[in-house]
């Protein structure tokens, strides 16, 4: 009874205190005309959960013609029309439904540790809206951006990410009522991190010289997991954190020129992220090699649902090692280098084994004052003694698949791999391309050399901009502006793919593709995606399963994907 008397108590103060301001205020934006289309942005506003008074989160908010349109922490584009508040991390109090008229108040303490907050609104609020209007503003006057300023895109503090390769699984952007997935007290954190892609592969056309080639593709038709990684990351709390991630997957998404295919559960990454000297970090455990953004990239937010056959022939998955990275000449030169050697997961001793030594460096000659604009150039070098010798093989870009191109088992003595990136990005365009090469020492195949090349045109139909990571020099996920939880249409993206790989060179005919891709990736929200493949392939080499040479194959195939994240 007391509290239901003092709710009431609280309601009628509160509505007359917004009644007293608006009989009082005499500013000039209560009279702010309507306009088609304008906005009221306000930022940084923090945001109680009732059920758990002691969580909050800092959010945008958005008022369209007097209605309230959506919450979000992610950028919000802002025209010279609308009006720009920055809220200095006060407390919001009202109903928030999306498409009513816009009524709420935004304290500077929090009204469920502070009931003064309430009792006096006049002396703790710092705007109030009513019916969509701004009837009080006393927000300090550095708060309140000019409508007729170019605004400036403010990007959110994110938390960094220490390590050269990116995490291979997308770290949980919504915490709110997910306690069960992390940990955290004064020595360690930790997350859980996990994902789910679930194919369906249909192959439409084949000839008969690709079917002389390869067999039957229809045997490949049909459903299966693509992905499935689970895993945990976190810092350990020196006073500069140690970042640790561990995380598995079954083989068959580990793929590179040395990985075998199974159904067998794995540990993917093991991966230690130490701060060390002059902002470098060095990363120790198994880990992506530190070459290629495509293969540094995580398969799940690559444009494509998998990765040019030339990277996946030429480039390996993982490899266990030390890599020190580090970034200069004001974020816009990383480098990075490493030298790996797989004793310990495979048969035989650290002499026994080979040993790879791999660099990467990339540079942004150009980059935009507002970074809407950029252009990527990158260089990667990788040495192999070779000590247990070298297969260089892959499916056409598709899984479900016999494989397309296989030199077999070479026995060299040595190979040097080169790859070349170039990338431009302008808003939601993004162009990509790569080159790779390798030259393998075998006297007795004439020392062949095995090249290809990929270029990808891609396009964010919703507007939204792949942002770049300038510690790792790869581009991040497509962000989701509006997702359909939040009613919008969330965040699609469209793409091609030319790629070429030349695998017949001295004594090695492993076979000559050229692979034309388009697909479409629809984001409904950060954690769940629908996309779609289609592909031509054509192959040049002879049939590995019978003596038929000459033959020039043509297929074709298309493969559905849902994505989960958790």
């Amino acid at each position: 009874m007391i509290w239901t008397t003092l709710s009431v108590v609280i309601f009628t103060l509160t509505q007359l205190s917004i009644c007293r301001a608006e009989q009082v205020s005499q500013e000039p934006i209560a009279n702010v005309p309507e306009v088609v289309e304008q906005k009221i942005v306000i930022r940084n506003i923090t945001f109680v959960d009732p059920a758990k008074k002691k969580k909050s989160t800092t959010a945008n908010l958005v008022i369209t013609n007097k209605l309230f349109d959506l919450v979000t922490q992610d950028d919000i584009d802002v025209g010279h029309g609308d009006i720009i508040f920055d809220a200095q991390n006060g407390f919001i109090l009202g109903s928030l439904e999306s498409g009513e008229i816009a009524n709420f108040l935004i304290l500077d303490a929090d009204p469920h540790e502070n009931i003064e907050a309430l009792l006096d609104t006049k002396k703790h609020v710092l705007l109030a809206i009513h019916n969509g209007v701004i009837i009080r503003n006393n927000l300090r006057a550095e708060s309140n951006i000019s409508a007729l300023a170019e605004q400036k895109r403010i990007k959110p503090k994110r938390t960094g990410w220490l390590s050269y390769t990116p995490p291979p699984i997308v770290l949980p952007s919504n915490y709110k009522d997910a306690d069960w997935i992390k940990f955290d007290n004064d020595y360690f954190s930790t997350i859980l991190i996990g994902a789910l892609a679930l194919d369906r592969q249909s192959w439409e056309s084949q000839d008969e010289a690709s079917l002389a080639q390869v067999g039957d593709l229809q045997d490949f038709n049909g459903g299966e997991i693509r992905a499935l990684r689970f895993g945990i990351a976190g810092a350990i709390k020196f006073d500069k954190p140690w970042i640790y991630m561990i995380t598995g997957a079954t083989n068959t998404f580990d793929k590179g020129f040395d990985t075998n295919t199974t159904d067998n559960v794995s540990f993917m990454d093991w991966r230690l992220d130490i701060p060390t000297f002059y902002n470098t970090t060095l990363s120790i455990g198994k880990q992506k090699e530190p070459i290629s953004m495509e293969r540094l990239m995580s398969m799940t937010f690559l444009p494509m649902q998998e990765r040019a056959l030339v990277s996946d022939a030429l480039l390996p998955s993982r490899n266990f090692g030390a890599v020190l990275s580090g970034i200069t000449l004001n974020q816009k030169l990383t480098w990075a280098g490493g030298v790996f050697n797989n004793w310990i997961e495979d048969e035989g001793s650290l002499s026994e084994n080979s040993t790879e030594l791999v660099g990467r460096t990339t540079w942004l000659p150009y980059l935009s004052e507002d970074e809407n604009e950029l252009i990527h150039l990158a260089f990667g070098l990788r040495y192999s003694n070779a000590k247990e010798g070298l297969r260089y093989a892959s499916e056409p870009e598709f899984n479900k698949s016999a494989t397309f191109v296989d030199t077999g088992n070479i026995d060299a003595d040595n190979s040097v791999t080169y790859n070349l990136e170039a990338s431009w990005r302008k808003g939601p365009v993004w162009l990509i391309g790569e080159y790779t090469k390798s030259k393998v020492a075998a006297d007795y195949l004439q020392n062949p050399e095995l090249s290809g090349y990929h270029v990808s045109a891609v396009f964010s139909v919703t507007g939204e901009m792949r942002e770049y990571n300038k510690r790792s020099g790869t581009f991040s996920p497509l962000r989701v502006a509006r997702s359909v939880e939040q009613g919008g249409w969330g965040a699609l993206e469209v793409s091609t793919r030319w790629s070429v790989f030349d695998g017949s060179d001295g004594g090695l005919a492993a076979g000559d593709t050229s692979i034309l891709s388009v697909g479409f990736a629809w984001w409904l929200t950060p954690k769940f995606n629908v996309n779609f493949n289609y592909r031509w392939i054509d192959l040049d080499r002879c049939s590995f399963i019978s003596e038929a040479c000459n033959l020039q194959g043509r297929s074709s195939g298309f493969n559905t994907r849902l994505a989960l994240f958790l």
